[in-house]
């Protein structure tokens, strides 16, 4: 078996940014706090391309002692880190993915976003690694396949929340026509892995404890690739294409950035037909955005911001995890710093894209679906009054058809609703439509919305599963097995 490493120079920022030789420097001052002062330079994970249309990996789950910024932390990690390895590929490509279970417990790998089989050594959700077992997965890409912003994380039922929790996931990027477009291609690139963690005063995740089980488990240390409050330069007048992903257990983020729009260019599924201005982001659970930020500003500093946001009306909270005390809530008073965006330099001003990848309308579906999502007594949630059942089929649909589904959520918590193997388009919220047209994989309900989608079921047969994104409710019950069909 073979690893190739290739570290891209605009997916590594700690290198040089551009004909202007900037470099991302270090602004951490003496005993300030993560959120008062930048720490250090925005940390990339070296990137492990496919090289002659095949991307051969070794991946071991396993648990570390690792720095948490400038903590030491008992995590759980791919290949010893926090995010996991970047891996990128083509379209058409194939991958395989050696994978060792070093942990106690058994667990598998969920693709999330990749359109690839469910079956056998692809994203098999129902696959048992259990720990000192390996497994090897094996898939190819779809020639057809968007460029995106995908990762990789554990999907074993009843130990996901943990597991994520715990620091195991890891970016998957597809490269496609989106990275062709000139001004794309003339733009700085970051990615930003938003991941919360609670740890006691010997590194060690806390027990999370039944309230925040049921309201989903959220820690009070909030990190970029593992970092607190990095800084990240770029020079005036230049370009920076930011790809953000939620890889949080169950917070909810509300960004944005001081002075500056973000211009989204994709959303779960790859890019919009254009640029859509936006004041602030708000990313539940296992969604990820591209976003183009113009410094066309006057030099300084500029903090990314995370602001007070409560998904469900003042309904979900009292799951803060605080340095292992449990207390608080998802609805907090304080703004935090994500991270610190820096100018140095200048350049010549670099103009936005017009236009990106035209979106597909999809045809009349054949089926108009419901699932109504709430929660039972005690720890249980439901899917249409039912907790998750391995061997029962809830949904069952026929490949190549569109179908209608509407999510209604008549409980009190937010759900993110997630669906494996093949995206969706969102039509209307409450009734009204959305306002521009996108592929997505996550889509936020809150307590009295009702959300429809389209969903074209395409290329492969067999089961998957459909579920809440906020992990804790997913383990909890809040899953559907999807059976589709060849006919």
């Amino acid at each position: 078996m073979t690893v190739t490493k290739t570290i891209r120079r605009r997916e590594f920022l700690g290198l040089s940014l551009g004909a202007t030789g900037a470099v991302l420097l270090s602004q951490c001052s003496r005993g300030a706090s993560p959120s008062s002062a930048p720490s250090s330079a925005l940390a990339q994970a070296a990137v492990y391309s496919s090289e002659g249309g095949l991307l051969s990996f070794d991946l071991v789950a396993e648990e570390q002692r690792v720095k948490l910024g400038s903590r030491n932390a008992n995590l759980l990690t791919y290949n010893g880190q926090v995010p996991g390895p970047h891996l990128e590929a083509n379209p058409g490509d194939t991958v395989q993915i050696h994978f060792t279970n070093r942990l106690s417990q058994p667990t598998n790998l969920h693709y999330h976003g990749l359109h690839i089989p469910p079956t056998g050594s692809g994203d098999n959700v129902f696959l048992e690694i259990p720990p000192g077992e390996s497994h090897t997965y094996e898939f190819q890409i779809p020639q057809n396949h968007p460029a995106g912003t995908f990762w990789y994380h554990p999907h074993y039922h009843g130990l996901v929340a943990e597991q994520l929790f715990g620091g195991l996931a890891g970016l998957f990027v597809v490269r496609s026509e989106l990275d062709e477009i000139p001004e794309i291609q003339a733009a700085q690139e970051a990615f930003l892995v938003l991941k919360d963690f609670a740890l006691d005063r010997s590194g060690n995740i806390p027990n999370p404890g039944h309230m925040a089980q049921m309201t989903g488990r959220i820690g009070d240390l909030l990190t970029v690739n593992g970092q607190f409050n990095p800084s990240l330069e770029i020079p005036q007048g230049g370009l920076l294409r930011l790809r953000l992903l939620n890889a949080s257990t169950s917070r909810f983020f509300q960004l944005s950035l001081e002075e500056h729009p973000f211009y989204l260019i994709a959303t779960d599924g790859g890019a919009i037909a254009a640029p859509v201005e936006l004041n602030d982001l708000v990313l539940a659970p296992g969604e990820r955005v591209e976003v183009l930020v113009k410094a066309d500003r006057d030099p300084g500093q500029y903090r990314l911001l995370n602001q007070p946001f409560n998904p469900a009306q003042g309904m979900m909270g009292g799951g803060m995890m605080g340095g292992g005390m449990m207390g608080g809530s998802q609805n907090r008073s304080t703004t935090e710093t994500v991270a610190t965006l820096a100018y140095n330099g200048s350049t010549e001003p670099l103009p936005l894209p017009d236009q990106l990848i035209a979106i597909d309308s999809l045809p009349e579906p054949q089926t108009t679906r419901q699932f109504t999502l709430n929660h039972g007594m005690g720890m249980v949630f439901l899917i249409n009054g039912k907790a998750f059942d391995h061997d029962r089929i809830d949904t069952q649909v026929s490949l190549n058809t569109v179908e209608d589904w509407e999510i209604i959520n008549t409980g009190t918590m937010a759900h993110p609703f997630h669906v494996h193997i093949n995206k969706f388009q969102v039509l209307s919220r409450n009734g009204q439509p959305e306002p521009y047209a996108a592929w997505k994989d996550v889509v936020s309900v809150s307590p009295g919305e009702s959300v429809r989608l389209r969903i074209p079921f395409r290329d492969y047969a067999g089961k998957t599963v459909y579920h809440c994104h906020v992990l804790d409710h997913e383990d909890r019950g809040m899953m559907g097995v999807l059976d589709i069909q060849q006919v």
